[in-house]
């Protein structure tokens, strides 16, 4: 796979660890999209429908062994993660239109802490901010949150979570871990 160049010369990787959402239920999800309408933003590709846990940035290509090494030890729930997506609401600051779980659940956020305390030993920040799972149906979203006809229900059970990279509008997966 072809790789990003700092201006150093170092290449680097756009990284970030996500729950996938399975093929049908993107399909639910894209179909359910279509029926609000949008007359704004930029409707995010359902092949990239995704739950984000952790985003890390650019990273030194060279650091990724060591980040899956740490991942690899990580203490992970031994269950599927179970979440329902039944809430839309509008980020203004990030300008996104999103699916959101009303309530989180624990594994989730344990998981998400998990990394973050795992990766710290390699120069990753604790991020600033609390964690709130979403999906992103759109980008570059402004206006007033649409009125759906059906109201959203979307069960997401993950088995696995992923270490993808972003590379031209394009989601590849690097490493995936095991939740069982």
């Amino acid at each position: 796979m072809p790789q990003d160049v700092r201006p150093s010369g170092a290449p680097f990787k756009r990284l970030f660890f996500a729950l996938p959402v399975k093929g049908s239920q993107r399909s639910d999800i894209a179909q359910w999209r279509r029926g609000l309408n949008l007359r704004s933003g930029k409707p995010v590709p359902s092949e990239n429908f995704h739950l984000t846990l952790l985003f890390l940035g650019d990273v030194d290509a060279a650091q990724v062994p060591a980040i899956c090494a740490v991942v690899d030890n990580l203490a992970r729930p031994e269950a599927p993660l179970r979440l329902l997506l039944d809430r839309l609401q509008v980020w203004n600051r990030a300008n996104a239109l999103v699916l959101e779980p009303q309530e989180t659940p624990a594994g989730m956020r344990q998981l998400v802490y998990g990394l973050q305390q795992a990766l710290l030993p390699l120069g990753f920040q604790e991020q600033a901010r609390e964690y709130r799972p979403h999906l992103t149906l759109s980008r570059d979203f402004r206006g007033q949150l649409p009125e759906a006809t059906v109201a959203p229900e979307f069960f997401i059970a993950a088995r696995h979570f992923t270490l993808y990279e972003s590379r031209k509008g394009r989601y590849w997966p690097l490493a995936e871990w095991p939740l069982l």
